[in-house]
């Protein structure tokens, strides 16, 4: 009998090291070495090279000999999630998605299972089957060729894939699956990554798709070892607030396509549907005629959206330290944009309290939301509103000028079909055929003065 031993392992990259180790040679990570039971006999290394091993090794091939024809994909009964698969989920890959508790992943997936094409799998190993019955009946995902499997054993999961023989498979968690044979804990690094590798090897070996959910941090990241990450084929981030029904899926890595699509979804109490016109969901209960409001036209991915931008200002006195509150927005950013305006076009908001938001719970990184969250401070400390059919787009440098960005004839037709008429560019710009009145402004100031302010710079 194999006598049990321990090792330190690093949460972060999965590095094993004798003793604990302050600072990860590997991944240069502090504070990540956790102690974890493995057996002398069945230590991962040998366990990765006895199960499931090839038979025989791959011969090379001529680059221009290989086929490059499109990979079939698993179409999903989700168009929101095929976009952001770009068109489907390729046989023998393994998708990971991660979220926060209670966003709704397991009700995204049994949703798919439930309208996929031939068998499929769901294995539970955080729920009863009673549990999950209770939801597929809420979300009508009853399937004659949906199987459920209450199961933790990862030998078992494996048995039952060789029993039905399914097309896709649905785990769920990757963090409460067990392998007997490697010794530790559920959740702990070895675990995690042992289980990933095998079920990576039955993927590639029965050219089926097996989808994994993952737990996350309370930093946001995935948790376990980042060479779960790196061992499957697609990572998604399914995002949202708990309180707002808008949810949103981006793919942080896609080997079979590119990372950039955006999949949004709204929460209902049919389960989750896709939002095939996003921007006018965004624009819905908008408010004309209010101060600190501003539209900008974004892109996500392929993907038009027409967000809207609020922002609010009250003075305080200088005995108060001013606040700086961002939400769906970088917040160095906003604190750049504020010194900006103060340098280049002479508008003070040191003694004011700054709050700005994007509205329905989406997060803008790019820089062209830029000009039109300095319009809309300047509109809010000046009770000043904006046109309500304006849009405005463009980036703004520290040295107060505006800066063109990418897809703008896209941004301009999707605010041309929601009905504005007026939009404030970077001169730079090349000339685009909208139905929008285009205005050019090559700094900050002019783009001010183009929306009806005064400025001092």
């Amino acid at each position: 009998m194999a006598k049990a031993k321990t090792s330190f392992f690093c949460q972060s990259c999965g590095h094993s090291a004798p003793k604990w180790l302050g600072k990860c040679p590997s991944c240069g990570e502090w504070n990540t070495f956790v102690e974890e039971l493995v057996e002398a006999s069945n230590h991962p290394a040998e366990v990765w090279k006895t199960k499931g091993s090839p038979k025989s090794a791959a011969k090379p091939k001529l680059l221009n000999e290989v086929s490059f024809e499109n990979l079939p994909k698993l179409t999903c009964s989700d168009s929101e999630f095929n976009r952001v698969l770009g068109g489907g989920i390729v046989p023998g890959s393994l998708v990971l998605i991660g979220g926060e508790p209670g966003i709704g992943k397991s009700t995204l997936l049994l949703q798919l299972l439930g309208g996929a094409k031939g068998s499929s799998l769901y294995v539970t190993a955080e729920e009863s089957a009673q549990q999950v019955r209770l939801r597929a009946d809420r979300l009508g995902a009853i399937s004659p060729d949906l199987w459920l499997l209450p199961e933790m054993s990862l030998p078992n999961i494996i048995a039952a894939i060789d029993k039905i023989s399914p097309s896709l498979v649905v785990i769920d968690s990757i963090q409460t699956v067990v392998d007997p044979d490697l010794g530790s804990s559920p959740g702990s690094v070895v675990q995690v990554r042992g289980c990933a590798h095998r079920l990576v090897q039955e993927a590639k070996r029965r050219n089926i798709s097996v989808v994994l959910v993952g737990h996350v941090t309370k930093e946001g990241g995935l948790a376990g070892p980042r060479v779960l990450e790196h061992v499957v084929d697609t990572v998604l981030s399914f995002e949202g607030e708990r309180h707002n029904a808008l949810r949103l899926m981006r793919a942080a890595k896609h080997r079979f396509g590119p990372t950039n699509e955006l999949g949004l979804f709204e929460m209902t109490e049919a389960g989750l549907v896709g939002v095939p016109d996003a921007s006018q969901l965004f624009l819905t209960d908008r408010r004309t005629g209010v101060p600190g409001s501003v539209v900008v036209p974004t892109i996500e991915g392929q993907r038009p959206l027409l967000v809207e931008l609020q922002a609010l200002t009250n003075q305080v006195s200088a005995s108060v330290p001013a606040r700086r509150s961002a939400q769906g927005l970088d917040q160095g950013r906003l604190s750049m944009l504020l010194a900006v305006l103060e340098r280049r076009a002479r508008i003070s908001l040191s003694s004011h309290e700054v709050y700005a938001s994007v509205v329905g719970g989406v997060k803008l990184t790019e820089p062209g939301a830029d000009l039109g969250m300095c319009l809309a401070l300047v509109s809010a400390v000046s009770n000043i509103p904006l046109p309500a059919d304006l849009v405005v787009i463009g980036e703004v440098g520290l040295a107060g000028e505006v800066r063109q960005v990418g897809h703008l004839a896209r941004r301009l037709n999707e605010a041309s079909r929601l009905g504005f008429t007026q939009a404030i560019v970077p001169a730079s710009a090349p000339d685009i055929q909208s139905g929008c009145t285009i205005r050019r402004a090559s700094t900050l100031n002019e783009a001010l003065a183009l929306a009806g302010f005064t400025t001092n710079g």
